[in-house]
């Protein structure tokens, strides 16, 4: 089959979860025998594609995000680049990603004209609320409930547009989800990444939804230990207890608990440093500020890739995900299980769908931070159990999440 991929973002020029996803599912495409190809955009004219590798890199302007809801719905720029390149490949299947920044909802009514089979794989909830969706939780009464593969919703995730009106205020396009809702016509099937993510839409009217989880090559994960001792003598990492943390530093992503967190388990375990992978911005900075006082060992690495990236998490004892809102299927979860790494991950999204409390780490209510601080303080003081997790969690991604069981599941609606 000629398989079409369209995404936003694409590695190496984007870090993003979704973006690596394509990537993995791209190559793994390619391992199975099919004829794979990436469509995908940049910012930067010097960085534009044609055909190289079947990698097709087209060039869209960026612009305010206060015009989000309003870009993401038609792009005509993009979709007149993306015309040609789909009259070019002639693909029998063009699966989409994460198409709501750049390349815009418009292009699956294009997609279909072109007589292909679409296909949809929806990352976070974009089509139902332009942003993170965090209005579910009432922190007063949520508590780390064990969803596992439960198809039936544990919170309210309906989110109304006057909620949505006085979150975004004048960024708040009352057509926008009507518009996104018309244009799902022209997919065929819709993936999403995790339950929780599948009971969000479904509670908002997104129908013809299944549940395809993400996979990882764990193969890719593994690293010469001579990588690893250049990673830990490049950022002083040795004597010391390392609790990772990867992604964007933000509030929504755990970033105002991390410190307090960090500073109890600091009281038992003097040697702990924080280290933290990826873009520091405003907000992050300010959270950040709190350390100043606190005597916090902190380690910056900004974001890096290839063994580096690899290195961080064999460097590390302890993998954190605090989110505080619906984080569909982190990624970098499944990346510190292939490096054999413990969790310690919210209750909030689908993290608790890949890790197995008291098994391959820990799930914890991110807003009781004693908990959480308790949680790593274990693991740290006992490096056997944070091992046996460690292996649980590898054994886990291999024989439930690895990329060739997530490429033939979908193979198998392509055909």
């Amino acid at each position: 089959m000629k398989i079409l991929l369209i995404s936003d973002s694409f590695p190496p020029d984007s870090s993003g979860g979704a973006g690596r996803i394509v990537y993995n599912l791209f190559n793994g495409l390619q391992q199975a025998g099919h004829e794979a190809f990436v469509l995908t955009t940049t910012q930067d004219k010097n960085k534009i594609l044609n055909n190289k590798n079947k990698i097709y890199k087209i060039f869209v302007k960026n612009y305010n995000v206060r015009w989000k809801s309003y870009k993401s719905l038609y792009n005509f720029k993009a979709l007149k680049q993306i015309k040609k390149i789909i009259s070019e490949i002639q693909p029998d299947i063009i699966h989409f990603h994460n198409i709501h920044y750049y390349l815009s909802y418009a292009c699956f009514k294009l997609a279909k004209k072109s007589k292909a089979k679409t296909f949809l794989t929806t990352h976070d909830v974009d089509l139902v609320v332009p942003s993170k969706m965090k209005e579910f939780i009432n922190p007063l009464l949520v508590s780390p409930l064990k969803r596992g593969r439960d198809p039936k919703p544990k919170y309210n995730y309906k989110i109304s547009s006057l909620q949505q009106l006085k979150r975004f205020k004048r960024r708040f396009n009352p057509f926008r989800n009507i518009i996104i809702k018309y244009y799902l016509k022209y997919i065929d099937q819709i993936f999403a990444v995790s339950y929780a993510l599948k009971n969000a839409l479904e509670q908002n009217n997104i129908k013809n939804i299944l549940v395809i989880h993400n996979g990882i090559d764990i193969n890719e994960w593994q690293i010469e230990n001579s990588e690893i001792e250049k990673f830990k003598n490049k950022f002083n990492l040795h004597n010391k207890k390392i609790v990772f943390f990867g992604g964007r530093f933000s509030g929504l992503k755990g970033g105002n608990q991390i410190i307090n967190i960090i500073e109890q388990v600091k009281k038992q375990i003097p040697s702990v440093a924080l280290m933290i992978m990826g873009k520091l911005g405003k907000e992050s900075n300010q959270i950040l500020q709190q350390t100043k006082n606190k005597n916090i060992n902190l380690i910056l690495t900004d974001w890096i890739s290839g063994n580096e990236k690899k290195a961080a998490f064999w460097s590390c004892d302890v993998f954190l995900t605090p989110s505080y809102y619906l984080d569909p299927f982190p990624t970098q979860n499944l990346e510190a299980m292939a490096c054999k790494r413990p969790i310690v991950g919210t209750c909030f999204g689908g993290t608790l769908e890949l890790v197995l409390d008291n098994q391959t780490g820990f799930i914890i209510n991110p807003y009781n931070t004693k908990k959480t601080a308790e949680k790593i303080i274990k693991l740290l003081k006992n490096p056997e159990l944070a091992e046996k997790f460690g292996q649980a969690g590898f054994d886990r991604v291999r024989e439930n999440f690895n990329l060739d069981q997530q490429v033939k599941k979908i193979v198998k609606y392509y055909a």
